[in-house]
């Protein structure tokens, strides 16, 4: 049997409520944990919410609401808005312009590992219905002059039921949003749309054609002409890397047994510029401060333009998604498709595989840079989520069983500790292989080596998972990382830095706004950039006994 003609608006109206009522149900859980629907005032307002949010959708869809355009918008919003239902309810995330520009920089392999059978159930549950109704429903739509009005009146009606619901019920909905900034983050898929309404126009809000050159007057400082071999600085950036997870931190387990046999400091109180790695790689690589970092209107040049710009061989190596901008002016190498049999037999690349072939890169080096001395940098993959368990090889998993799910609601606390702490375990191995490189390396350069991750991560603690909450109400896991120093004692008598005095310095807070100026203390750059009061390493630097 045929379905009769109906007009656009029954398609526009069905598909609003469709997506207000059943792809909002991490809002609802949210609001009824708040206890909003302990009483009949508060379920009178959870149904002003749902006709504020219907209302505001059908609006939206009524500016698309024409013969070639509405079943295919209609068709993106439900999938998007599916999509968002699944990880909001899975992880307890938020989708706000952070997270979505996040998602947009995270390539097809990397987004791959999120797919599971709960992602194919919600989208089977949530999308294929009204997609399957809207396809199969014809939409009689008239002459033009008959969309103008009825998209117009659409338009006009919704716009006013809209503020007539907002005056209605401003009182609960600005104490509650007030209360709990994060709510209007879970709306969906206002949330996804108002964040990439935020990202599309940040061209507007930034001038990016503009790049502000920092350390114009970078040099080598005092030190250097009286070494008799170049410092040779390798920085690790780690991923997802939880302070509290690191054996040498005080966890109770030891998932840093081979770092514990080296002499290294580890801050244990130091904390990232964002949650996410979009925002806190470039933070952390740039001369200004979170605060400021997140006003900037253009951009600007960063650590590795000073070092390369102070005379040194700098070269990125990266085993992760990209760079996010920071070594586009720098010599680069990718990682993360080699043909290693070893170390890539699972599809990602462990970290070790950066250390493949890493002389002949060295060597490749300019050599009058090199003479001057090398910073090297390498993006781990590290503990990135939620398939930890691809993180560590077998050989190194000593905390079994481990959830080998990328559904990690669906996981034992155990088995996704175990995952987890898998993942810190093989990073210890990486940092010590590391190590073990750069103390090959005394024959020709005095080597230090720095670890820094971008942000932590959530196991289920309060039922949140991974990481990307906003800042202000992101729990400590997510923002507190770990940073670990290891110096060679021909690095540390070259600098004059105590690693006795780091050490005691252990617990000294401290944050990724010192980072950038840390390097260059540690790599003695002479440049109007730096702030002493900023560099982790300053108080620690005097004569070595």
């Amino acid at each position: 049997m045929s379905l009769q003609p109906r007009s656009p608006l029954w398609a526009v109206l069905g598909a609003s409520l469709w997506m207000a009522l059943a792809c909002n149900a991490a809002l609802w859980r949210e609001l009824d944990r708040l206890g909003v629907f302990g009483s009949a005032k508060g379920w009178a307002f959870g149904l002003a919410l749902l006709m504020m949010v219907t209302a505001a959708l059908g609006g939206l869809l009524s500016l698309l609401a024409w013969r070639w355009t509405l079943k295919p918008a209609i068709s993106v919003a439900v999938v998007l808005s599916a999509l968002a239902s699944h990880f909001m309810l899975s992880y307890h995330v938020v989708i706000d312009p952070r997270m979505v520009e996040n998602v947009l920089q995270t390539d097809l392999h990397e987004a791959g590992a999120l797919l599971n059978l709960r992602l194919a159930g919600m989208l089977l549950l949530l999308a294929l219905p009204p997609l399957w109704l809207v396809w199969a429903q014809p939409l009689k739509h008239g002459g033009m002059r008959r969309q103008v009005l009825r998209n117009g009146t659409t338009l006009a009606a919704a716009a006013l039921l809209l503020v007539v619901l907002v005056l209605a019920s401003f009182q609960p909905l600005a104490s509650i949003t007030r209360s709990h900034k994060a709510l209007r983050y879970l709306i969906n898929p206002l949330n996804t749309l108002y964040g990439l309404a935020y990202v599309g126009t940040q061209p507007w809000r930034r001038d990016d054609s503009t790049l502000v050159v920092v350390g114009q007057d970078a040099r080598l400082g005092d030190s250097h002409p009286g070494r008799t071999r170049p410092p040779l600085l390798l920085l690790v950036l780690g991923e997802t890397a939880r302070s509290g997870n690191f054996g040498i931190n005080g966890y109770e387990r030891q998932t840093t047994p081979e770092l514990a046999l080296e002499q290294v400091a580890s801050f244990r109180n130091a904390w990232s510029c964002g949650t996410n790695t979009a925002v806190s790689v470039p933070c952390m690589f740039s001369n200004l401060t979170q605060q400021h970092f997140g006003d900037r209107k253009t951009q600007f040049e960063g650590l590795l333009d000073v070092l390369q710009r102070a005379g040194f061989a700098v070269l990125w190596l990266d085993n992760q998604s990209g760079c996010k901008g920071v070594c586009d002016r720098i010599p680069t190498v990718s990682t993360t498709r080699s043909a290693d049999a070893e170390l890539c037999a699972g599809g990602d690349c462990l970290d070790s595989v950066m250390l493949k072939g890493l002389d002949q890169r060295v060597a490749a080096l300019p050599a009058e840079r090199r003479a001057r001395g090398v910073v090297l940098v390498m993006h781990q993959m590290g503990s990135h989520g939620p398939a930890y368990h691809l993180r560590s090889p077998a050989t190194h998993k000593r905390f079994m069983p481990e959830c080998t799910s990328s559904a990690l609601q669906d996981c034992s606390s155990e088995g996704l500790t175990n995952a987890y702490d898998n993942s810190i375990a093989y990073t210890d191995h990486f940092l010590a292989r590391s190590i073990a490189w750069l103390k090959a390396q005394q024959d020709w350069a005095d080597p230090a080596l720095v670890y820094v991750a971008d942000h932590g991560e959530s196991l289920g603690e309060n039922n949140l998972y991974l990481h990307g909450l906003p800042y202000a109400i992101a729990p400590d896991v997510q923002k507190r990382i770990p940073w670990i120093t290891w110096l060679s004692t021909q690095y540390s008598r070259v600098t004059r830095l105590s690693v006795q005095c780091l050490k005691a310095q252990s617990d000294h807070r401290l944050s990724h706004d010192s980072y950038f100026h840390s390097v260059l203390g540690l790599m003695d750059v002479a440049t109007s950039a730096y702030r002493y009061d900023l560099d982790a390493y300053a108080a620690c630097r005097a004569d070595i006994r």
